[in-house]
């Protein structure tokens, strides 16, 4: 959800900026694309830095998921976890699935966008499904995790870490 992301960063007046990228495009978004966009230099820099954040976030879910298996405090990660809810995540689906070539199918038929709108049809709604179906939590006793999970599984690594 961009623009309540956006409207908690007080930025809510450049949702329409978004809503023509993707969510690849706003992730290497700089400060040059944004200039020449006209956003003002600290409303750049602060959306710079936001994604930037967004970026560490697998980092950020490991580390939590370690200190809820040392046995530390649990109110700082649910804090945590909470904050990162309501930034814009990416649903996961490995490469070589076929729901990813369903999701390009659809892709297809349906320009993606940050803002979505209800016009899109059920093939998106049918693809994330698919997607959350793939993931087999892992048992949630004193371990690591068990295996590891792919690099960009961030719907995955937090549910890992609401599970422990």
């Amino acid at each position: 959800d961009v623009p309540a992301w956006l409207k908690s960063l007080r930025l809510h007046k450049y949702a329409a900026l978004f809503s023509q990228m993707t969510y690849e495009e706003m992730m290497a978004l700089t400060e040059c694309q944004l200039e020449a966009q006209n956003v003002t230099k600290g409303a750049r820099h602060k959306i710079v830095i936001s994604i930037q954040k967004l970026k560490e976030r697998q980092n950020l879910l490991k580390s939590l998921e370690r200190d809820i298996l040392e046995g530390g405090n649990l109110r700082v990660p649910l804090q945590e976890l909470h904050q990162m809810i309501l930034t814009p995540i990416k649903a996961y689906s490995s490469q070589n699935s076929s729901t990813e070539e369903h999701s390009r199918d659809a892709d297809s038929h349906h320009p993606s966008s940050l803002i979505s709108s209800d016009s899109q049809g059920s093939d998106c709604k049918d693809s994330a499904a698919a997607g959350m179906q793939q993931h087999h939590l892992p048992p949630c006793e004193g371990e690591s995790g068990g295996a590891p999970l792919p690099e960009g599984d961030l719907p995955g690594q937090f549910t890992r870490v609401m599970g422990k």
